[in-house]
């Protein structure tokens, strides 16, 4: 099932761009956080993770990083781990508070986000309670990294659809009720892409209909989130392949 016209609600076209992990403090990965700041980038958003979650208190270098971010006109989500459902629901709500009064997030990227129809209904039970942390202006990434139940489309503003190894990526296929929603609704995180397969990187992300998308040659094993922790060594040129000028 391809998706190679996607529009938005307005009908204008839904251009590609990257959502930052950002799995590294920035104390870390100074010059991967402030690379992210340049001007033309089609950068959709970034994920903060203070210290596997908003920490115990506020993290000047996350402070400035976030603020940075803010300035250059890019969307800031918290990390909060759902643990595939099994985080109560007011330490998430916390958690949600913390990174608003600290960081002035601008939604939320929740990861290992539940798949299956029985979490359904606590799931959409927790994204209203973010929507309402913030006033309603969330923007809401679900982690899954694999094709979750069809809901869970109405529970977030986008679906981390496949997140995982090249070799995989390569031969995946698109769940066929995917054809019913946008690019804008998508996202791909793909680690262990070599140079030469960028081309068809892109053409995969395309075809499956992803809006969003993290490519990096960074290598890593399965359940690890260090591939996602530096910026990949091609960082320049797939900035200019998918073309500057559209960043949020």
């Amino acid at each position: 099932m391809s998706h190679l016209t996607g529009t938005t609600a307005t009908g204008a076209v839904q251009a590609l761009g990257f959502g930052v992990p950002g799995y590294a403090h920035p104390l870390l990965a100074p010059v991967e956080w402030a690379e992210l700041t340049r001007p033309g980038t089609p950068l959709h958003w970034a994920v903060l993770n203070v210290a596997e979650g908003p920490g115990t208190r506020p993290d000047p270098h996350c402070l400035d990083a976030a603020g940075k971010l803010r300035n250059a006109g890019v969307k800031v989500l918290g990390h909060l781990d759902l643990a595939r459902g099994s985080r109560p629901f007011g330490e998430l709500v916390s958690d949600a508070h913390r990174f608003l009064d600290w960081y002035r997030v601008d939604g939320f990227y929740l990861d290992r986000a539940p798949v299956d129809r029985a979490d359904l209904a606590g799931t959409r039970r927790l994204t209203a309670a973010l929507e309402a942390v913030l006033g309603g202006e969330a923007h809401l990434v679900l982690g899954h990294g694999t094709h979750p139940h069809p809901g869970y489309a109405e529970a977030a503003d986008q679906l981390v659809t496949f997140a995982g190894p090249w070799v995989d990526y390569r031969w995946s296929q698109v769940a066929e009720w995917t054809a019913e929603y946008t690019e804008a609704k998508f996202v791909h995180l793909v680690h262990g892409v070599p140079r030469t397969h960028l081309d068809e990187a892109l053409r995969i992300a395309r075809w499956q209909g992803a809006g969003t998308i993290f490519f990096t040659d960074r290598a890593g094993r399965p359940g690890q989130s260090a591939p996602f922790q530096s910026l990949p060594g091609y960082w320049d040129e797939i900035v200019s392949r998918i073309g500057t000028g559209v960043s949020e």
